[in-house]
């Protein structure tokens, strides 16, 4: 005999499948009152801003965690505490360089006209207006010299690395000075082209190609990593198929290789002038130091702006006012401003050149 049973009625109440959860505005009040709470110690105590800061981010990572750990659980803690700390490093890391930028930016955009980037220090006259565009000329020519020498050697090593000595003796040997040069300061370099040039030219040498043999040597580790790194993300099959073809190594290299890893090569050396396009060190020893435009490279001293920033930072002049700013000063934040503004913008390129280069890639 068989019973029959009524069918289960549907219910209305959702079936909960997931643990509850803070709401989404649990963060900002939380940040709220830790923030008001802080303030609390610091007036009493007289603290700073940064104090407050810290007091604040304390507390916001105590209390939301500890809220998270009522509602949601350990894991839900564990997560909100993960979370709050990775902010809180990467506040860490913006606030200075947000700092950083507004202070170059306050200080040095007054300095900047058509006179500052267009005239040299060199004067003929004692009201005569002064800039920065030696330096400036300097700079370009030098990193470009640098560059020429650095980026043949440096893509000529990778493909030798990837392409040719995979496992032997020397490719290791040279892997190995790549790594030891990676981490050099900039003066031992600088003082390599300095002993150099003294040797051959005598002792009285200063040259702009002294500095971009200086800054060469800063450059090829970089070159030859970024190069070497393009190269091994070209597949295999590619080269295999040109090779099945009755193709040369060599031509392989040039025609179907080096074109794959154009694109991160590029962006690769981009980044490299950019390393080197602020230091101060080794141009200070062999490039010299002038207030005259000079465009020959081999020839006479140069003036980079790191150089020219140096230099009138440690002699800034008399203000023109009592409690006036020195004239050296002006110059200085103008320059470095202006450096700043040459980075960003082989950045951008790099990031440009990148992105045009790169692998189109199908579904």
């Amino acid at each position: 005999m068989t019973v029959a049973t009524a069918p289960a009625r549907p219910t209305s109440e959702p079936v909960a499948f997931t643990q509850a959860k803070l709401p989404r505005v649990a963060p900002v009040l939380v940040g709220v009152v830790a923030i008001a709470a802080a303030a609390l110690p610091v007036l009493l105590l007289d603290w700073g801003l940064i104090a407050w800061a810290l007091v604040a981010g304390v507390t916001y990572l105590v209390a939301l965690p500890a809220w998270a750990r009522v509602v949601e659980g350990r894991r839900g803690a564990a997560d909100r505490m993960v979370t709050g700390l990775v902010w809180g490093a990467c506040l860490v890391a913006i606030v200075p360089l947000v700092s950083l930028l507004y202070t170059v930016v306050d200080r040095g955009l007054p300095a900047i006209n058509s006179t500052f980037l267009t005239y040299s220090m060199y004067r003929t006259e004692l009201d005569q207006e002064v800039g920065i565009y030696h330096a400036l000329i300097g700079t370009l020519l030098i990193t470009l010299g640098a560059a020429v020498i650095s980026v043949p050697i440096g893509i000529m090593a990778a493909i030798y690395l990837i392409e040719y000595g995979k496992g032997s003796r020397l490719a290791r040997w040279i892997t190995f000075l790549v790594d030891v040069m990676t981490g050099i300061p900039s003066i031992v370099a600088g003082l390599f082209a300095f002993s150099l040039f003294i040797l051959i030219f005598g002792p009285s040498t200063r040259v702009g190609i002294g500095g971009s043999v200086a800054l060469s040597l800063l450059m090829i580790p970089v070159v030859v990593r970024s190069t070497e790194e393009m190269l091994r993300l070209v597949p295999a099959d590619l080269r295999e198929a040109s090779y099945a073809l009755g193709v040369p190594k060599w031509r392989t290299i040039v025609k179907v290789v080096l074109p794959t890893a154009l694109g991160g090569i590029v962006t690769g050396v981009t980044l490299a002038i950019a390393r080197v396009v602020g230091e101060t060190a080794p141009l200070l020893l062999i490039a010299g130091l002038t207030t005259r435009t000079n465009f020959n490279v081999f020839s006479e001293r140069m003036t980079t702006l790191p150089v020219l920033i140096y230099t009138q930072n440690a002699n800034p002049g008399i203000a023109e006012t009592p409690g006036g700013t020195p004239p050296g000063i002006e110059i200085a934040w103008g320059g470095a401003l202006v450096l700043i503004l040459i980075v960003m913008m082989l950045n951008l390129v790099a990031r440009i050149i990148g992105a045009i280069f790169a692998p189109k890639t199908g579904h």
